[in-house]
């Protein structure tokens, strides 16, 4: 918690009957008739000014509501604080999305899979599922049955609904146009190579350049954090690789981390090395392939060719430990699956020695080229501010001078013993967004030097009970996956079960600021700028 002013006191002030929950990490919870004044507070007097995350939640009989992982990036602090509305048929919330711009699609989520209204939010529809679907699938009281699967036609919703309130404190539903009759609208997806997956793109255009953008989600959407409720905690590992596919090593790694921080599990400092090592190795896989796909969208394909050539020799260092090139499976509750092999050290230092002065070949044939640049440089800016109330961390963050990198905010694993630079550039345009990439790559090899050749011995799996069960409460934790903060926040009742299970989506935040960033550049930019986000969707959906 920020400790420059008094959190506990100033909440109290508002509202003596916020209560202090002291169950795992320890949350405020607010009453939902001073939620809206509490989070003014947090915001503009506390400085919260980074929404890590915001979790739907049904608490049963205690009702609807959310929980919201606040941070100061000045000072670093942070904060859990939750609320809910009794009334389950009718849960309504205050909006926050004009406290932080990123609430915007996390309340969306909340809105369709638990069916929290939230007031004064201006576009109110479902974010994942159709707009015909019946119910809410992430409510305890969920019939199963509704689950739509025979329908034929899919229904859109061309109005944007927004509850608004009223005088005498009920609210009302009001629509609005998303887009005026006069706008000509094209769609770039769902299927389409530049949307790197399944995505949707409504883009309003005026001659070649771009007025409004409306991100569709939810084509791949599979249900993961409502399949963690019926999983145990072993169970939910394996979800983890089928998220971020490119980043499947630290996914895994965050929802180990917050399970083994619920047991008070403390692992080997080898399998700390090996954690880290391996996350590194996944983070020059995955900006191998950022860059091999960003060239490959521009026309670039010679560097197209020279990515996919270096992220081979990852994947095959990677295949001889843990058996898997895309999903790894390897990190497991207390450790890892399998130590790692005995050919593991000397091919990683071949590796790193090899790729150093490759990356020249990418300056040369791709950064250095005048189509490249000419494309890049001052494209699709976005601004500090708009980064942090987004939540757009990683590379896009850094890109616009954001220092948000988890690795040094919040180190875990070896990483607060280990020397390597955060890289902050500070025009926040494709060309910054791009280059971030190129010189984490450096980073990563330096710190896996620092640590290859000096593994110690120990422990490669922690002795673990078979069956798992966590205490009550709730705990989150997060890493720096290669494209930001992933997170995991996990609520336990005590079960071998988790009552609730939410992954903190890297991608969601560089969807929800396309419109932003895209506003008045010509639709061929569009290309540059979403190459340059580099999110995945399989991330985003869950």
């Amino acid at each position: 918690m920020d400790n420059k002013i008094d959190i506990k006191a100033r909440i109290a002030a508002i509202d003596p009957a916020a209560v202090w929950s002291d169950a795992g990490d320890g949350m405020f919870r607010i009453p939902v008739s001073s939620f809206r004044e509490t989070a003014e507070m947090l915001r503009k007097e506390a400085g919260f000014d980074f929404l890590r995350s915001l979790t739907g939640m049904d608490w049963g009989e205690e009702g609807l509501g959310c929980v919201y992982h606040l941070e100061n990036t000045s000072t670093g602090g942070t904060i859990t604080v939750s609320t809910a509305d009794k009334d389950r048929e009718n849960a309504a919330l205050p909006s926050v999305q004009d406290l932080w711009k990123g609430a915007n699609f996390n309340e969306r989520e909340a809105y369709d899979f638990f069916g929290i209204k939230f007031i004064g939010h201006p576009d109110l529809r479902r974010l994942f599922l159709r707009d015909d679907w019946k119910g809410h699938p992430l409510r305890k009281d969920y019939d199963m049955a509704l689950n739509p699967l025979n329908m034929k036609n899919e229904v859109s919703d061309d109005d944007a609904p927004s509850y608004e309130m009223t005088p005498d404190g009920s609210y009302i539903l009001k629509r609005h146009p998303l887009f005026e009759e006069e706008e000509y609208v094209i769609n770039i997806g769902p299927q389409h190579p530049a949307t790197h997956g399944v995505l949707r793109f409504q883009v309003s255009l005026e001659g070649e350049t771009i007025k409004k953008i409306d991100a569709h989600c939810g084509y791949i959407h599979r249900g993961i954090e409502k399949l963690c409720e019926s999983s145990t905690y072993p169970q939910t590992l394996g979800f983890t690789d089928r998220l971020d596919y490119l980043g499947a090593m630290q996914n895994r790694h965050a929802l180990c981390m917050c399970i083994e921080k619920a047991m008070g599990l403390e692992v080997s400092e080898r399998i700390q090395y090996i954690r880290t090592i391996m996350d590194e190795l996944q983070r020059i896989d995955s900006h191998l392939l950022f860059t091999s796909c960003l060239a490959q969208d521009m026309g670039a394909l010679e560097v197209f060719f020279l990515g996919f050539r270096d992220r081979e020799k990852v994947l095959d260092i990677l295949e001889e430990t843990t058996g898997g090139r895309l999903i790894q499976t390897y990190n497991t509750i207390g450790g890892v699956q399998a130590d790692i092999h005995p050919d593991f050290v000397r091919k990683v230092k071949e590796f790193i020695s090899y790729m150093r002065p490759k990356l020249k070949e990418y300056h040369e044939i791709f950064t250095g080229n005048v189509i490249a640049r000419e494309r890049l440089i001052g494209t699709g800016k976005l601004s500090r501010e708009d980064a942090i109330s987004f939540g757009a961390t990683g590379g896009t963050g850094r890109a616009s001078g954001w220092a948000c990198d988890v690795r040094k905010r919040h180190p875990y694993a070896m990483y607060g013993k280990v020397d390597f630079e955060e890289i902050v550039l500070g025009n926040g345009d494709c060309f910054d967004r791009y280059m971030v990439r190129m010189k984490e790559i450096e980073q990563s090899m330096n710190i896996i030097a620092q640590l290859i050749d000096n593994i110690p011995e120990g422990e490669y799996q922690m002795k673990v009970k078979p069956l798992i069960k966590l205490p009550e409460g709730s705990w989150y934790s997060a890493v720096e996956g290669s494209r930001g903060e992933f997170g995991v926040f996990i609520e336990s009742r005590g079960d071998r079960y988790p009552y609730r299970v939410k992954f903190r989506s890297t991608g969601l935040p560089l969807v929800s600021c396309v419109d932003t960033i895209a506003r008045n550049v010509k639709i061929a930019d569009l290309i540059a700028i979403g190459g340059t986000l580099d999110y995945v969707i399989p991330d985003i959906d869950r």
